[in-house]
């Protein structure tokens, strides 16, 4: 445990409001070597002596001995706290005044106000948890639905990091008997590292290095919402579909043709997921420049849509199905038959050539947008997330991934071209150094820190 010796924590006690104003209590942080002196300072009773992990009920007195607030002061001692130092914790009324004076209390017995992000930040520095998991705290603050909340957790669990550990220690295992070679390397008939079990480590190691890495995708849809297209002709309910889809009046409806001219997003959470519903301009030919905007708009939503709802209320043509899903190739596409009005022996299919899902629904009676929910669920083929699933999130994380696949694929050349060890070992020093850096092993500038910390809430 490394704590108050690491050259990039600041000496200074930091102190920072760690709830969000106006509730009715409000709880204030302090952190540092001097956290206890300073708060013992300005507190009706002495805590210098106090038991780790103690709860003490007091006042908050200012210069003049006056009482500021009666609040409950908690204690922890290094390295048993978040930070690894000592910290304390002051839960006060939550009145934006009693905030304010206690905190210029604070500073004016000698705390510094915390930036944003610091708190963690010296938690990671003084290896209470890696990088990952300090990132994941930002996640978990963030998180808004139970899908980004799940994956979150698991990585603050340290899941993602314990696979990472698992891959750097199989890869200086091997690395290590390589570069014993190179001490015989009078002898170049001895190998230590068996060339066979060499290749067949690092394609497996690649193999999930690659499989973690196309995982990003997920990841960031279940972390941004899952954006859905709702494309049709005019007045064939999109809008409609819309308004049900997110319970409110969201869109504007009428039998006036080319009334949604411009994109309406917002989103639902189907079983724990964000669906981001894009309603778009209906596609026709039309002289109104307004109305040609929103259109070219819908073409480019279109493109950005992981799913796309195509609305229609009558049989389209086949010349129309087959621009449709050549638009839609990568996407998973379903056709909504709208203004049924007799749903009692319509289900879901697909269509006979398995290119898109069919459904029967009717917007203006809201029949079958249940079980339009539930297909559009099923159509995004999510993972189920258990407390071991490990997701990428993080574009940190999917760039490091990205080029330790490139580093590996190197390795694996070199084998397949029978070079020596010493260039395949500087290759897999290279992959072993680039996983190092998502969970910090080789992380020691502080502006790179501060790239990472500048985006936290102060107070965490």
């Amino acid at each position: 445990m490394q704590t108050y010796n690491n050259p990039l924590i600041s000496t200074e006690t930091i102190c920072a409001l760690a709830t969000q104003p106006g509730g009715a209590i409000g709880v204030i942080r302090i952190s540092g070597s001097k956290a206890i002196e300073i708060v013992d300072s300005i507190f009706s009773k002495s805590i210098l002596n106090a038991t780790a992990n103690t709860l003490h009920y007091g006042e908050i007195i200012d210069k003049d001995q006056q009482t500021i607030d009666e609040v409950v002061v908690s204690l922890w001692r290094a390295p048993h706290s978040y930070t690894g130092e000592d910290a304390v914790e002051i839960s006060c009324h939550g009145s934006a005044y009693i905030l304010e004076q206690v905190l210029h209390r604070l500073i004016e017995a000698g705390c510094q106000q915390a930036k944003p992000g610091e708190y963690t930040q010296r938690a990671y520095l003084n290896g209470k948890m890696d990088l990952s998991q300090t990132e994941a705290v930002a996640d978990l603050i963030a998180s808004t639905n139970k899908a980004s909340y799940k994956l979150a957790l698991s990585q603050l669990k340290g899941h993602f990091s314990s696979e990472l550990s698992t891959l750097r220690e199989q890869l200086l295992k091997i690395n290590s008997l390589l570069e014993l070679e190179l001490d015989f390397s009078d002898h170049e008939e001895l190998e230590f590292a068996d060339r066979t079990e060499l290749k067949e480590l690092a394609n497996e190691i690649d193999s999930k290095v690659t499989t973690l890495a196309r995982s990003f995708k997920t990841g960031q849809a279940l972390k941004n919402g899952i954006p859905v297209a709702i494309i049709g002709k005019t007045n064939v309910g999109k809008s409609t579909l819309l308004n049900r889809l997110l319970r409110d009046n969201r869109a504007i409806v009428s039998d006036i043709h080319g009334t949604t001219r411009d994109v309406i997003e917002d989103s639902i959470s189907i079983n724990g997921v964000d669906f981001l519903f894009i309603d778009t301009a209906g596609i026709r030919k039309t002289t109104d420049y307004v109305e040609q905007l929103g259109i070219e708009r819908t073409l480019a939503e279109l493109q950005k849509a992981q799913i796309v709802l195509w609305v229609v209320d009558q049989e389209p043509t086949e010349a129309e199905k087959e621009e449709i899903i050549t638009q839609c190739t990568d996407k998973q596409l379903i056709l909504v038959r709208n203004k049924v009005d007799d749903l009692s022996e319509t289900t879901p299919t697909l269509s006979e050539n398995q290119t898109f899902h069919e459904i029967a629904i009717s917007g203006k009676y809201n029949l079958g947008i249940d079980r339009l929910e539930s297909l559009i669920y099923k159509v995004a083929d999510l993972p189920e997330l258990t407390e071991n699933t490990t997701i990428i999130t993080n574009a940190r994380h999917y760039d490091a991934l990205t080029r330790a696949h490139a580093s590996l694929l190197r390795v694996q050349e070199a084998m397949a071209m029978n070079l020596s060890g010493d260039l395949i070992s500087e290759d897999l020093k290279d992959t072993i150094a680039i996983l190092g850096e998502i969970t910090g092993n080789q992380i020691t500038s502080q502006e790179t820190l501060h790239n990472i910390f500048k985006h936290f809430c102060i107070g965490k």
